[in-house]
């Protein structure tokens, strides 16, 4: 399959190289100039995707995309694909779909989980927004860039259950660190306190595959200084476009606006900019209740 693959970032460049490694004739284009294994580079975005049969992009969001649109869907096939791996607001993913349906252009919003990990081992999630035949185009590829797909419904409701996963996971994640500097003050050992939420009703995906205590669960970024494998800066991006969505929608989110508030002093105020978002854990063990 001929694949143009624009944004070859942190997460674009490693699904660029899985699809290429796996045999598909992948073209990309970054702005910086980035250059993948296996991949042709382009001079342009639309020189990318002419004639691609497939063209995916993995962009910062909502206005780059619809920028980024404005370029390549003129010079794509009828038929073709666009699959956008990005996270963006569900109101620019609706409009670019419907501006590339206007064109013929089968659209798909797929947002990713997974993190930087997932894209290199190929073992990410989609949220898939779309009509099922362009669904049904594009399953191989999912194949090879992750581990699952899951059909959402019509265009933007792959960016409605990114946005509303990631909520979930930010006010988790926050309540987990909150426990365990809780935990501190009242003298219960980390390790322990872990082996009965781990187990227990408190239980969760923060708490048992992403614990934010070091030397507690398996393995992640707590155990690395907190160096990022997902940002609070994307974090704070997320439940942003949540809280946006909310207010669009006339939903009552007041979690997500707490973690929202906690979130933006933490990047923009703190120290939390180009830290895991689990970082949390030493921001409030610092703290005391006043």
């Amino acid at each position: 399959m001929k694949i143009a693959f624009i944004g070859l970032g942190n997460m674009g460049g490693p699904m660029a190289a899985n699809l290429a490694k796996a045999g598909h004739e992948v073209t990309g284009f970054d702005t910086a100039g980035v250059a993948i294994d296996g991949v042709a580079q382009a001079e342009s975005a639309a020189g990318a995707a002419k004639g691609a049969d497939v063209v995916i992009t993995m962009l910062p969001n909502g206005q780059i995309l619809r920028a980024v649109a404005d370029q390549i869907l003129p010079a794509m096939h009828r038929g073709a694909v666009f699959l956008d791996c990005s996270t963006v607001d569900v109101e620019s993913a609706r409009a670019v779909a419907d501006q590339a349906q206007a064109a013929g252009i089968l659209p798909l919003d797929a947002p990713v989980s997974g993190g930087v990990g997932g894209a290199q081992g190929g073992t990410l999630t989609f949220m898939v927004g779309g009509a099922e035949d362009g669904f049904a185009k594009a399953g191989p590829l999912f194949d090879i860039m992750g581990q699952k797909a899951v059909h959402c419904g019509p265009s933007g409701n792959g960016q409605a259950a990114k946005i509303c996963n990631n909520m979930i996971l930010g006010v988790t994640m926050i309540a987990t660190c909150e426990a365990f500097a809780l935990a501190d003050k009242l003298g219960l050992d980390r390790q322990a306190m872990f082996d009965v939420v781990s187990t227990s009703s408190g239980y969760s995906w923060s708490m048992n595959a992403y614990c934010p205590a070091p030397g507690v669960g398996p393995q992640s970024p707590a155990d690395n200084g907190y160096k990022p494998g997902f940002a609070a800066d994307l974090m704070l991006k997320d439940l942003r476009l949540s809280q946006q969505a909310a207010e669009a929608a006339d939903a009552d989110t007041p979690m997500g606006q707490v973690a929202m508030d906690l979130y933006a002093r933490f990047v923009e105020d703190e120290d939390g900019k180009g830290r895991d978002f689990s970082a949390m854990l030493p921001r409030f063990e610092s703290r005391s209740r006043g």
